[in-house]
């Protein structure tokens, strides 16, 4: 079987540095407060393989170093303690993660009430269509490494619960509207509109 030559400058595209990755600039509006961006976001997205630009763009996987590794996104997700995004679906993409700092609590279904305590390389896989969130359980900051699969990772394939956007706008009313103007939605559980 034939294999290909790569020379050192073509797999240098191919290398994600971890002190040279910044943070998602989607995550990043000043506008919005912190404490509404913590629903939605992990503290830190720092992504580091997206999609080649033939498969999808998102936001979310936006500016990551490697492009195009068979249609999976990774991203690292840094949280202080207590925090991670609230309930969401993926529609037609895994989510996998696994912890490299810290201890997670995994939470599932459409109320959160199954959940799973993960430790350092623990990992889990939640298949597409089940609710899910992720906060950092430990006492100190935590990272995790997120990979999504089994699909184009895009805005359409993400939607957070009603609660999510109730949590929300409770930080400030109608807030929730500036993560729809995004492509956000949040309807994970409720009956179709």
């Amino acid at each position: 079987m034939k294999t290909s030559y790569i020379t050192n400058e073509e797999m240098a595209n191919r290398v994600s540095h971890y002190t040279a990755l910044t943070p998602l600039s989607i995550q990043q509006d000043a506008n919005i407060p912190m404490e509404g961006r913590d629903v939605v976001y992990a503290r830190q997205l720092l992504s580091v393989v997206g999609l080649d630009p033939k498969e999808g763009n998102t936001p979310i996987n936006a500016g990551a170093p490697i492009v195009g590794a068979g249609g999976i996104t990774m991203t690292l997700a840094k949280c202080p303690p207590g925090q991670g995004p609230g309930l969401h679906n993926h529609v037609n993409t895994f989510e996998t993660f696994t912890v490299l700092e810290g201890e997670f609590e995994v939470s599932w279904n459409d109320d959160g009430s199954n959940s799973v305590i993960l430790e350092k390389f623990d990992t889990i896989s939640v298949p597409p269509g089940v609710c899910r969130s992720f906060k950092n359980s430990g006492n100190t900051d935590g990272l995790l490494q997120v990979i999504i699969s089994g699909g184009v990772h895009d805005m359409n394939d993400i939607a957070f619960t009603p609660a999510a956007a109730d949590k929300i706008n409770s930080v400030e009313p109608n807030l929730v509207e500036k993560f729809k103007e995004v492509g956000f939605k949040f309807n994970a559980g409720a009956a179709p509109e």
